[in-house]
């Protein structure tokens, strides 16, 4: 099993190499990667808050993309990967989470 530090750091690479090219100032990222024993890795994620619409694309499907493929290295790893978005900011950041588009009514 790869050690922790390791694993971090190819985290921590995978969602630069995902992530920068949507953002309009890319020292604003910051990456934080978490692992424990049991194999769970959480990746915090947070930026400008002005490219926050880039990021996660039209429905939230780019944001769901980048969760998808590290979900994939994650298995491929023998663990399971979940990305969370913080907003840019003060001690009271809160997970940003993608808007589901409206459904339709039905009559």
């Amino acid at each position: 099993m790869p050690s922790t530090s390791t694993t971090q750091t190819d985290y921590s690479v995978l969602v630069r190499f995902l992530v920068e090219p949507f953002l309009e100032a890319s020292d604003t990222l910051s990456i934080d990667c978490e692992t424990n024993a049991s194999g769970k890795v959480w990746i915090r994620l947070a930026f400008s808050g002005t490219d926050k619409g880039r990021v996660f694309g039209r429905g939230g499907r780019t944001i769901q993309a980048m969760r998808t493929v590290l979900e994939m290295a994650g298995k491929a790893a023998n663990q399971s990967v979940y990305l969370e978005v913080f907003n840019e900011g003060g001690a009271n950041k809160q997970p940003s989470r993608p808007k589901r588009p409206p459904q339709k009514r039905r009559r």
